[in-house]
């Protein structure tokens, strides 16, 4: 129950507030210790009963259950292998706020490129207009379906 109201009110903080995906786990923190089941149900449905929160984490329904996704690492991907970042298992405002600056946010398409046998970073070619590269600690933080 709190994970689903954290999540909800990430959601509502990024989308309907107008905060960036770095700037909303704190708020959440305190926001879901609010007690009120008809509060988070409206919000919910306000929302439009979102299924994932803006890092890519699946959010519980009223009932506890949620979407599985087939996530992989991009740090387990192979040069030529083609995905779209759908998570981060890093939620540090740091991390998040250099994955903005590299424009690999959620819903980005990336082609990995090339992987450096020396230290494993990996040069991506995101949504077919940029190179990117990136160190290995960044792709193992990087949440992809193929």
């Amino acid at each position: 129950e709190i994970v689903r109201k954290h999540r909800l009110w990430e959601v509502f903080l990024v989308e309907k507030l107008g905060f960036k995906w770095d700037e909303v786990h704190d708020i959440a923190e305190e926001l879901e210790h609010i007690n009120s089941t008809l509060l988070i149900e409206r919000l919910d449905k306000f929302l439009g009963h979102p299924t994932i929160d803006p890092h890519g984490d699946p959010i519980p329904d009223k009932n506890g259950n949620f979407q599985h996704k087939k996530f992989i690492k991009l740090s387990t991907m192979k040069s030529g292998q083609k995905g779209t970042i759908s998570g981060v298992s890093e939620h540090s405002a740091v991390f998040l706020q250099y994955l903005e600056k590299s424009g690999l946010t959620l819903g980005t398409n990336i082609i990995v490129q090339e992987i450096m046998e020396f230290d494993g970073s990996a040069t991506l070619f995101v949504n077919n207009l940029k190179e990117v590269t990136i160190s290995r600690e960044v792709a193992r933080n990087i949440l992809v379906v193929l």
